[in-house]
Formats: structure tokens, sequence, C-alpha cells
């Protein structure tokens, strides 16, 4: 199979290797990480979760990085990349170590977010700087299966650190706290892994001389303002950001619902509901597996605006027959489904991205991106807050993220008579 050869000829490259390995090891402790903070933010026996409260907990958590992501692009594009990986993962090993001492010592929860927040913080780099430095390790040929490869496998990695922490959990009687030291060694375990990359490898590219600490933060506006022309210039990329940002509302505002119902619909303890909901993330995971797997495929015959459609319409038809029965066994294929779509979404989208964007504003343009799916997730957290009744049913919403579904889909299809990028 043609995936396959490909595949193979990516893992024989050395460095596309090792930075997979960062990727895997630090989104693995992301997982273990978020499994924790659900745990203790949602399904605490204590506290009665609503949908409101968990859509201000992804608004403390993800909102202030719309300021800040311009910032991470700025610097990501004048900071060697694999700097960045080495330390932003061990300060997130330390972090993680103070937010496992507030939960053992009770701590308020102003503070218990503020040591979360930090920790995503250094997230936004992380994760920026890795789409950024994939260039610089394959070829433009086989950028579309390193874009399939990569991302996906960080997921998958991400959902099998969601089980880990789920069977840890069970093991250490409930303990939220061994979790997230869990959590801190596997991002100590990726910031050694770094070290096997050269520290220039990665790039930037120096274009002039670089750029002081001091004078970040004054020039940081004049880099925002040049990667959204240098993006308005790329109009494929702009487009396809357009899409996937509504895509991910879609993926959000579901996730709120699926929350939801496993806490009070599907399960009569918390723990059940924990473990419900640990299926719904694997289930999803298998999803982006499967997109992996397709993606190249269908990009080399469909192009990558018409198969961003494609994963649009399937959504718009699978998400409403496969939701409205609110029953566990439905909604776990429905989390397959859009798991496959959405990440199939992404994988073009990135490509697009990447293709079409100049290195030297690479991280600023992909920051920005990160900057539209933390909003975008936000912005349908806060809407399914106000939509989903306590049990988490709502047609409304079911039929109405449908719509917009297909309303990306039809647009989709429109653009890509005139704009697909080869």
């Amino acid at each position: 199979m043609p995936v396959v050869r490909d595949l193979r000829v990516l893992l024989r490259l050395r460095n596309f290797r090792r930075l997979l390995a960062v990727r895997l090891l630090s989104q693995c402790a992301d997982g273990v990480y978020q499994v924790a903070l659900a745990a203790h933010v949602v399904f605490s026996p204590e506290k009665q979760t609503s949908a409101a409260a968990i859509a201000s907990a992804m608004a403390v958590l993800l909102l202030p990085y719309s300021l800040i992501g311009p910032f991470a692009g700025v610097l990501l594009d004048r900071w060697p990349r694999r700097q960045v990986f080495l330390y932003g993962n061990l300060l997130r090993a330390a972090l993680a170590c103070c937010t496992a001492l507030l939960i053992l010592g009770t701590a308020p929860d102003w503070l218990f977010y503020t040591s979360a927040l930090c920790v995503t913080a250094v997230n936004r780099f992380v994760l920026a700087g890795l789409s950024a430095a994939l260039p610089r390790v394959v070829d433009r040929d086989r950028l579309v299966m390193a874009n399939s490869l990569s991302p996906t496998a960080g997921t998958l990695a991400a959902t099998a650190g969601g089980g880990l922490a789920f069977a840890l959990r069970l093991v250490a009687a409930d303990s939220d706290a061994a979790v997230v030291l869990l959590g801190a060694g596997l991002y100590l375990a990726s910031a050694l892994a770094s070290l096997r990359l050269a520290t220039q490898l990665l790039g930037p590219d120096r274009n002039g001389s670089p750029l002081r600490l001091r004078d970040a933060l004054a020039t940081t506006a004049h880099g925002l303002v040049d990667g959204l022309h240098h993006l308005a210039k790329r109009t494929d990329a702009a487009k396809a950001l357009a899409a996937m940002t509504v895509i991910r509302f879609c993926y959000g505002a579901l996730t709120v619902m699926v929350l939801m119902l496993c806490r009070y619909a599907w399960s009569d303890s918390e723990s059940g509901g924990l473990a419900l909901l640990v299926l719904a993330v694997g289930a999803s995971g298998a999803g982006f597996f499967a997109a992996a797997v397709l993606t190249p495929w269908a990009v080399g015959r469909l192009g990558r605006f018409r198969w961003i459609a494609t994963c649009a319409a399937a959504a718009a038809v699978l998400e409403p027959a496969l939701g409205l029965w609110f029953t566990p066994q439905p909604m776990l294929v429905a989390a397959f489904v859009l798991g496959a779509v959405t990440q199939g979404a992404k994988i073009a989208t990135d490509t697009v991205v990447q293709t079409a964007v100049d290195d030297s504003f690479r991280g600023r343009v992909f920051s920005l991106y990160d900057v539209l799916f933390n909003v975008s997730f936000v912005g349908a957290a806060a809407v399914a807050a106000v939509a989903l009744p306590p049990d988490g049913k709502s047609a409304t919403v079911v039929i109405g993220l449908a719509l917009l579904y297909g309303i990306v889909a039809v647009t989709m299809f429109r653009w890509s008579r005139v704009s697909e990028v080869l």
C-alpha cells in the first residue's frame, strides 16, 4: 500500500523520528494532565458541575492565549525551536508538580486554575513549534503524509495518556495528584528526548540579527501585523483556516455535550461517568488514526479543499443521524466519525498553511492558528452552556451543528473550484 510505503520512508528519517518522539511524549503527558484536570473539576463527587462551569473552566484555561498566542509566534520565529521543546517541557514538568501539591493541599479554585493556566500556556509554544518545525525534517513531497502521521500520532499518544491516567486513578485510590505527577514525568522525558536534535536543525531561518528578549514585547505588535498581512496574501491558507475554525467550533460544542452526558445522563457514579468519557475519547482517537491513514490517499484524488469539504459533509449527515439518539453506543460511533472528519480536515489545513506560508512567518501563522482553535473551542463551550439542559440532551444543538457542518461543506466545495492548492 502507498500509505504503508510512505510511512516506512518517513520513519527511516532519523530527525523525523526524533521530532516525533518529542511530540509523542509531550502529548501523552498532555493527555494525562487533561484527564487529571477533568477528574478534579468535572467528576469530583463533591462538585455539581454544570455546562456553565465547564465553559468557565475552558475559558480560564484557554482564552488568555488569545492574547499571548501572537507573542508565541514572534518568539518562535526567533528562538531555536529545539530549545523551546527542551526548556518548555522542563518548565511544564515543574509546574505540574506544583499542581499536584495544590491538589493535595486542597487549595482554592483560583490558585489551582492559575497553576493549570501556566502549564497550558507553555503548551502553546510547544505545539505551535512542533508544527512549524515539521517541514525542516521532511521533504515537501511527503509533507501531507507527515502531517497525517505526526499530529495524529500525537493525538493518539494523548488518548493513550488519558487511558494511563484513568488506570492510575483507579489504582491510586482516585488520587488526582498522582496522575498529575505521572504527567510531570512524561514532560521531563519529552525534554530529554529533544536533546537528540541539533539546536539549529529545526530553525527558524535567520533573516537578520536575532531578536533580544528585552525587545520582544516592543516588536510583537509589528510581528502580528506582518503575520496577518502575510496570511492575507495567502488566500488559500486563510480560507482553510476559516473552515477549520468552524469545524473546531462544532467539535467543541459536542465535547461539552458528551461531558454532560457522561456526568449525568449515562452513569449514576462519578467513576462510571469518567470511564465512559475515556471510552469516548478513545473512540475519537481511533477516528484520528483512521484519518491519518485515509487522508493522504483522499487528498491525492480530491485535493485539499475538496477533502475538507468532504469531511464537513460527512459530519453534517452522520452527526445528527448518530447523535439524536443520546445513548452511549451511537454516540461512541459518532465520536469515532467526528474524530476522523475533524482530523482529516486538520491534516489538509496544516498542509495548506505549511506550503503556502513562508518559513520565516510560519511560527506566527501557526500561533494564530492555535489562537483560532482556542477561541472557537471556548466560544462553542459558551454556546453549549446556554443551550444545553443539565443532562446534556438537546436536539436543537445537534441539528444546529449539523447545519454549520453543511455550510462549511458547501463553501469549501465552491472555493475548491478556483482555489485548490496543488
